[in-house]
């Protein structure tokens, strides 16, 4: 039957003077909207066209500033369905225009009534363009964003707070947006326009995900896939992980730099790979993975952010249009011999994906499970099970 929304579309709030200062000294004025406060964090561009609320609680853009490329931000309003996580731990969101009334039959709240509830510092009304731009010549800035009620702005002393923050090089923020302890899955899978969310009654295959900042959509593509999911902590030993018997163990998506996390992740990892098991990385996991194989990984320019990826699939030369958010990758020369390339990004030649040779070992750096989204690359939840039915009758323990 079809669920039925109650729609609170028509609630306005007050909107305030609002400033961006980056690092250089470059200053934006807008008009501040959501939380009233301030925010610092690095400064990153979006180009999806739609699904704001999953990229917004997406844990990955925890310590970042997110500026949407697309200049209508706010048009389908805001529901309880589309959180990517429990806390929203982006620090800011910059729009080009004011946010209209929302128009969905989904629609429980306004976007800024919802990023006032999240504590979102946000900025609208400013050239989004020419920050785009900036961000694309000359890399993605430290900055900070503030709404202030009385439209008073102490200048130098944002600058001075901009130019403190560290940055996200060398730090380890999986450690922040990682679960306090494991939980089983819900076993909700993916929402459907008949049905909405369902629950899956089948549990066949018993997945580990290691969560550095994972996205609930992950967890309802394994759903689909009849899966069991018990959800740990970043930092779980190897011996933890061994006792609940994985037939399978995924490596989640996550914020900040891999080769701080790394300092704990890759041994738990290189252990795993050890005794055989499947596993599948997506995003900072992949990142970790490679780590593990004795790769090295280095922040980007630019990042990749959007839903509108060309990535080719080496393995049969076809193009995958995908949705990506990362700021690391994965330097192609330090690979060692043992690990193949499979996916490359047609954008800047980047690492896309990678094989352990004679292992069921393998990860992604882009989201084939990103919804609304391309949904091209949805086959590697159907390749991992693959590599797990393969696998299930090979003593491990």
């Amino acid at each position: 039957m079809k669920k039925k929304y109650k729609t609170y579309s028509k609630k306005k709030s007050k909107f305030f003077p609002g400033i961006l200062i980056l690092e250089n000294g470059r200053l934006f004025k807008g008009i501040g909207l959501g939380h009233i406060g301030t925010a610092t964090g690095e400064v990153c561009f979006n180009t999806s066209i739609t699904g704001y609320q999953e990229i917004i609680s997406d844990p990955s853009y925890s310590g970042q500033i997110i500026n949407f490329t697309f200049p209508h931000i706010g048009n389908v309003g805001t529901n309880k369905e589309d959180h990517e996580s429990d806390k929203i731990w982006t620090k800011g969101v910059i729009f080009n225009a004011e946010i209209t009334s929302p128009s969905n039959y989904r629609s429980l709240n306004n976007l800024d009534v919802w990023l006032k509830k999240n504590k979102i510092v946000g900025l609208t009304g400013i050239d989004t363009r020419s920050l785009t731009n900036l961000i694309r010549d000359k890399g993605a800035p430290k900055g900070t964003i503030e709404s202030s009620r009385n439209g008073k702005f102490n200048i130098k002393k944002l600058l001075k707070k901009t130019e403190r923050w560290h940055g996200l090089n060398g730090l380890d923020l999986a450690k922040n947006v990682t679960t306090k302890s494991k939980y089983n899955w819900k076993n909700f899978k993916t929402w459907k326009k008949e049905t909405g969310f369902q629950k899956n009654k089948k549990k066949k295959f018993n997945i580990i995900a290691i969560d550095y900042g994972i996205k609930k959509n992950i967890l309802r593509y394994f759903s689909n896939h009849s899966c069991k999911i018990t959800v740990v902590p970043c930092n779980t030993s190897i011996n933890d992980i061994i006792k609940l018997k994985p037939d399978g163990v995924f490596l989640s998506n996550g914020p900040g730099d891999p080769a701080a996390t790394g300092k704990y992740a890759v041994k738990i990892i290189k252990d795993l790979i050890n005794f055989n098991i499947p596993i599948f990385g997506i995003c900072l996991g992949h990142q970790l993975l490679a780590l593990a194989l004795n790769a090295k990984t280095k922040k980007m320019k630019l990042g990749h952010r959007g839903a509108n990826h060309p990535v080719k699939n080496l393995l049969n030369d076809k193009v995958e249009i995908t949705s990506q958010n990362h700021g690391f990758e994965v330097i192609k020369s330090s690979l060692p011999k043992n690990v193949i390339i499979t996916h490359e990004s047609l954008f800047d030649n980047s690492i896309e994906g990678i094989r352990l040779k004679n292992k069921p070992v393998f990860s992604v750096q882009y989201h084939p499970e990103a919804n609304p989204g391309p949904q091209d690359s949805q086959y590697l939840f159907d390749l991992f099970i693959k590599e797990i039915k393969q696998h299930a009758k090979k003593k491990r323990y």
